[in-house]
């Protein structure tokens, strides 16, 4: 993957589970070959959306071989590596780079709280012994710290640090982000929440990592490319829907769990995959489920047929 070569929609992709250690992996297949339909430009596995901290070692490093297999070179595949020990980070982007995968994504360690400076020379390692190049991940609410503008500058120095994805929904921190980051032509600047990724890319953001591209890729596929295309009357007609789904399906149930659960029960309504969820979370029960179903119903979306 060339530098600054990456832009448009990567999916955060779920992981779809039989049980805590076993994988769908029929609705592995099934996902993939929905979500790379919808003409995105990258999957990003082992993600906040992939449920990465609550599942094995030995599943992590099953997952990355099996989808690295069924993507076979079509598109980028960006895996996450965050961890609280730096040995196991390395250790699965060993495993993702022998795998085929093209970058590896990684937040700041968390439950330690760390300082600016001690990121700085945390990444500095890190970034020196990982065998591919590697996406930052600003994901405040999980880890406690946010990468600072001038942090991620210091650390974009090393070549290998090729962009970031900011998942905190501050606006105002992106805006002083991509002014950061400025000079440096090789590094990209991705969204995650949806809600704002057409906003941010009217204002230069390279892309959005988008978990609703789990059930409709190619809704947000299109809502980049009409903000590329500075079209605001499609844009207005698209994040309609985007505001549908966040407001809808992300909303069912009362824990911060509730986005997680809410898109794999959509996926599972949906026909795609299983809907289990890693301990300590569950699936959504009969209640949640019929309105999850009758979200999708009132989105009046194209349906996947299998």
């Amino acid at each position: 993957m060339n530098q600054n070569s990456l832009k448009g929609i990567i999916v955060p992709m779920i992981t779809p589970l039989n049980d805590v250690d076993t994988l769908d992996i029929d609705g592995l297949e099934k996902l993939i070959e929905h979500i790379l339909a919808g003409g995105v430009s990258g999957l990003f596995i082992l993600g906040t959306t992939g449920e990465f901290s609550s599942l094995s070692y030995r599943l992590r490093y099953e997952i990355i071989e099996r989808v690295c297999k069924i993507v076979n070179g079509r598109i980028p595949v960006l895996v996450g590596i965050t961890d609280t020990a730096i040995v196991e980070s390395i250790n699965i982007a060993d495993k993702a780079a022998a795998s085929g995968a093209n970058a590896v994504v990684a937040a700041p360690p968390y439950y330690f709280s760390t300082g600016q400076p001690e990121l700085v020379e945390y990444f500095d390692k890190l970034v020196n012994k990982l065998p591919l190049p590697l996406f930052l991940y600003n994901m405040p609410t999980h880890t406690k710290i946010v990468f600072e503008p001038q942090t991620v500058k210091k650390i974009a120095e090393n070549k290998n640090v090729i962009g970031l994805k900011d998942s905190s929904g501050n606006a105002v921190y992106f805006s002083l982000l991509q002014h950061a980051m400025k000079d440096n032509t090789r590094f990209s600047l991705f969204v995650g929440p949806e809600e704002i990724t057409a906003e941010l890319v009217l204002l230069g953001a390279d892309g959005g990592v988008n978990g609703g591209a789990n059930m409709f890729p190619k809704l947000y596929v299109d809502l980049y490319n009409a903000a590329k295309a500075r079209n605001f009357t499609e844009i207005e007609k698209l994040q309609e829907k985007v505001l549908q789904i966040s407001s809808g399906i992300y909303t069912v149930g009362k824990f911060g769990s509730s986005y997680m659960k809410g898109l794999k029960c959509a996926l599972s309504v949906m026909g795609i995959c299983n809907d289990f969820m890693a301990e300590p979370f569950h699936r959504f029960r009969k209640e949640e489920r019929e309105k999850i179903t009758q979200c999708l119903k009132m989105l009046d979306l194209p349906m996947p047929k299998f």
